[in-house]
């Protein structure tokens, strides 16, 4: 294993299981547009990826369109579905074990940092994150890329060879290769073994459990 020094995690499907928020907020953003979903669970899949894309690709809604949706799931997410969440099982152990080896953590999530912020101290992990950065609000970081270069730029990581990101989606695996650092796919989040074997990671995950071990090697 490569000395990493710097850990970047994505957070729903990682760090945290966000299924009943996120979906009963999308639910609720299609409602508004006369679509009713009677299965949440044919949502999970949807978790993970930027809104406006999920909106504009799955429902074929144009740009505009999408974002009005955007606005209307965070009408609820604000409210409601920021809280419908869960740490997965070990991640404060996994978090807790990783500053005691010096390394240093950061966040780098496609929910706005705003939210993402809230979470985090709701669970009370926020101590352990060096820096924490998310999309925006006005858009202004669109992809998964952007913000994991938000969040190196914010933390003056110079280095890519040095970070590692963590992530269950294949933008967290994108965006590591568009900033030239290895990544970690973990399996126990919502992007399928096939979804994330194409993207092609430095490391593939089952578990919790198995991150523990792979950095106490």
């Amino acid at each position: 294993m490569k000395s990493y020094k710097h850990i970047l995690f994505d957070l729903d499907g990682t760090l945290t299981d966000p299924a009943e928020g996120i979906t009963k907020c999308i639910a609720y953003a299609l409602e508004a547009k006369g679509i009713i979903t009677s299965d949440l669970d044919s949502l999970k899949p949807l978790i993970g990826p930027p809104l406006k894309d999920t909106f504009m690709y799955t429902y074929g809604f144009e740009e505009q369109e999408a974002l009005v949706c955007v606005d209307k799931y965070r009408e609820r997410f604000a409210t409601q579905g920021l809280y419908e969440n869960m740490l997965f099982d070990g991640i404060p152990e996994l978090l807790e074990g990783l500053k005691s080896k010096d390394y240093k953590i950061y966040l780098a999530t496609s929910k706005p940092e705003i939210f993402a912020h809230k979470i985090l101290q709701h669970f009370a992990i926020d101590k352990y994150f060096d820096f924490a950065g998310g999309s925006a609000l006005d858009d202004s970081r669109p992809t998964k890329t952007s913000v994991i270069q938000y969040v190196m730029e914010n933390a003056r990581l110079t280095s890519p060879h040095e970070c590692i990101m963590i992530g269950d989606r294949k933008h967290d695996l994108i965006g590591a290769k568009e900033t030239n650092m290895d990544a970690i796919a973990v399996l126990y989040g919502y992007g399928s073994a096939e979804e994330l074997i194409k993207e092609k990671p430095t490391y593939l995950l089952l578990s919790v459990k198995d991150l523990i071990k792979f950095f106490d090697a």
